[in-house]
């Protein structure tokens, strides 16, 4: 067995000149802007713009994250189509609805290749967890697969970006190989509500050298947009059909029933 490599001894730091610049000066050299208004900031996002389109409020379904009436629930409530015909997964979290302007921001990342964005969501989506009392943290979160074709032809899984700093402002180990997508599929932002469920059913594998991350775990699922939760329900499926004990999703965006 080789020696270990000796550590390299203490080295003098230099700081290189825009290390020098005191804060303020730097912020006047590099201005930042809000992501949804362009005003001036020094945050990803001004504070009108986060009270705005970010703010707790509302009920949800905490199984789907569908709008529920009324303006809050004094305890977790299932929407009726849950309780009618439960998906595979068990909770899922939301930092917004994917609407105007927000929808903009999915967009840019997606399409854009502004993986920059991807950090903000990631902080939206921590700061949603957050805010649910008595959550139930994951013990390890999954990205939602893209297909070798889609990934070539994107260059990047949004869901991976996403995932990879929430898992560290989580304190969650992120396994992206945790499940693959064995079949191609089309967008399902492209097809009418009744193809989605065939569009992506036994779309998804949990790869071998993870099963045993899978059996009696608690899964959180990363993605960036919710539609008809369709994808989300059937990596669900698979997730407890290897064993799986609770499946979260943790999704940016949820788009609101027609």
């Amino acid at each position: 067995m080789p020696p270990p490599l000796p550590r390299p001894g203490p080295t003098r730091r230099h700081r290189l000149p825009f290390q020098q610049l005191g804060p303020a000066l730097l912020a006047a050299l590099l201005p930042a802007a809000c992501a949804l208004c362009a005003s001036p900031c020094r945050a990803p996002l001004c504070a009108p713009c986060q009270a705005q389109f970010f703010a707790p409020g509302g009920a949800r379904c905490m199984q789907c994250a569908d709008r529920l009436p009324g303006e809050s629930a004094s305890r977790p409530t299932r929407c009726g189509r849950c309780l009618r015909h439960p998906p595979a997964y068990d909770v899922t979290v939301v930092a917004a609805d994917y609407a105007a302007p927000v929808d903009q921001l999915l967009l840019q990342l997606k399409f854009g290749a502004r993986l920059a964005l991807a950090g903000l969501f990631a902080q939206l989506l921590r700061d949603a967890v957050l805010q649910r009392p008595g959550f139930a943290l994951p013990e390890v979160l999954c990205p939602v697969p893209l297909g070798p074709r889609r990934l070539a032809e994107r260059g990047f899984n949004q869901a991976l970006e996403i995932a990879r700093p929430l898992a560290k402002r989580l304190g969650i180990p992120l396994w992206p190989t945790l499940a693959c997508r064995v079949h191609e599929t089309a967008a399902q932002s492209r097809l009418a509500p009744d193809q989605r469920r065939r569009n992506v059913e036994r779309a998804f594998l949990v790869m071998p050298h993870a099963l045993s991350m899978v059996r009696g775990r608690h899964i959180g699922v990363i993605d960036d947009v919710m539609t008809s939760g369709q994808t989300l329900h059937h990596l669900a499926a698979t997730l407890k059909r290897f064993g799986a004990e609770r499946v979260t999703n943790l999704v940016f965006a949820r788009t609101p029933p027609r």
